[in-house]
């Protein structure tokens, strides 16, 4: 076990995941299982990683970034208008729902329904949190090299 957090360090958690108006959008404490963040792998910006960078078991880092550090800025290209006859039947279409969509590798794509209107379906791939600044907090629990 490590002493303190490194580029190369795996990090158990427990990570809440606030908007900036203190709303909880994610946590692992509702589950009861932290979860293991693999640093330098590519899953967090360098901004995310570099707050954890040199923290200590049982250290609660709270810490704000902006969009583009956290999940991304919403990127126009990835909302879509669908008709709505390519939806189907069985799926019930109201704003704010998560529908799976099939991708080309035959994989599963998320899509948020932003509006209907008539026939057409705004559908958002963006990540659901896409376009907002984040307020993180992250408990370490255990780090291994």
């Amino acid at each position: 076990m490590s002493e303190v957090v490194t580029s190369s360090s795996r990090v158990l958690a427990d990570v809440t995941i606030k908007l900036k108006d203190g709303s909880v959008a994610d946590s692992t404490k509702v589950s009861g299982k932290p979860s293991w963040l693999v640093m330098g792998d590519g899953s967090f910006s360098d901004a995310f990683e570099d707050y954890l960078l040199g923290a200590k078991v049982n250290d609660t880092l709270t810490f704000e970034l902006p969009a583009k550090d956290a999940f991304g800025e919403s990127i126009p290209d990835n909302i879509h208008f669908m008709d709505i006859s390519q939806f189907p039947q069985d799926v019930k279409l109201e704003k704010g729902a998560i529908v799976g969509f099939e991708s080309a590798d035959g994989g599963q794509i998320p899509g948020i329904i932003r509006e209907i209107q008539a026939s057409s379906v705004k559908v958002d791939f963006n990540h659901p949190l896409a376009g907002e600044d984040i307020v993180f907090e992250v408990e370490i629990k255990q780090i291994a090299a």
